[in-house]
């Protein structure tokens, strides 16, 4: 006789995967020298092994992009076999709205993100995992991680580079006060505005202000931040972090308009500052 009411599954949880922040970089080097080659670094030299024993565990994702997490897991394959091989592996992709089309409503949304928690519900981990570094910080996948703990599924994060982290780390600026600001308009008088307005910010809170770029428009960004920043506001740069080529340094933006600085169009960058 079959139980009328039958117990559900163990939750299964949601592992926050760390990726690499070597994503997408072909090149670059030293400021001086931007035409270097930038060879892949071994995964353990960017993520605990704690990190790729869990993911090479794992079944179901979801992830910010199909390909660059089958990457991943190939990378992961060379030092520890995935239990499920990669052919079977259940990956699902965030949604996101087509270009030039509307963001879905937050009911679409909400059905879209539950699709996707659906194993976990059934009892298995899911991984959740971006392109590079950790997911939901800069990256898509806060609304995810928001929709386990409404679902009661445990999310676990895992450790692994962040480069907002490491950037401030090696900025030598504020590290007890700071925002990250994601991206400043590319219309090159909003961004202007923009960049007084988080200048003033950063000066009356004694607050450090972080950006990013894509890598392309890095030279264009860090010639509107010489031109509109005050001249005593400490300017940092952090580029290809992690990569054996990687740098960060900071100076004034009086001494930076002194000395050119030469940006690779390809490796990532964190901008930051601080204003007096």
């Amino acid at each position: 006789m079959s139980n009328p009411n039958p117990v559900p599954p163990k939750s299964g949880r949601l592992l926050l995967i760390p990726n690499t922040l070597d994503f997408g970089c072909v090149g670059g080097g030293e400021p001086h020298d931007a035409s270097l080659p930038a060879p892949l670094p071994d995964l353990r030299e960017s993520l605990p092994l704690g990190a790729i024993t869990a993911a090479a565990g794992l079944r179901h994702w979801i992830a910010e992009n199909a390909k660059t997490t089958r990457a991943f897991l190939k990378r992961v394959a060379d030092i520890v076999p995935l239990s499920t091989p990669l052919q079977e592996q259940d990956i699902q992709v965030l949604p996101r709205p087509p270009k030039g089309g509307h963001k879905p409503s937050s009911q679409d949304e909400s059905r879209q993100i539950a699709a996707l928690l659906a194993p976990a519900l059934a009892g298995h981990d899911v991984g959740l995992i971006s392109e590079a570094g950790l997911p939901g910080v800069a990256d898509p996948g806060a609304a995810v991680v928001l929709a386990a703990h409404q679902a009661g599924i445990p999310v676990l994060p895992l450790s692994g580079p962040s480069s907002l982290v490491l950037a401030l780390a090696a900025s030598g600026l504020h590290g007890q006060s700071f925002a990250f600001v994601g991206y400043l308009p590319v219309n090159a008088q909003e961004r202007a505005q923009r960049i007084r307005e988080l200048e003033q910010a950063s000066r009356k809170g004694r607050q450090t202000q972080l950006v990013i770029e894509t890598p392309y428009r890095n030279t264009a960004l860090w010639q509107a931040l010489l031109q509109h920043l005050q001249g005593n506001t400490l300017l940092s740069a952090s580029c290809g972090l992690t990569l054996p080529q990687g740098w960060s340094r900071t100076d004034t933006v009086a001494r930076w308009r002194q000395h050119p600085l030469t940006l690779p169009d390809d490796i990532p960058t964190v901008f930051s500052w601080l204003a007096f």
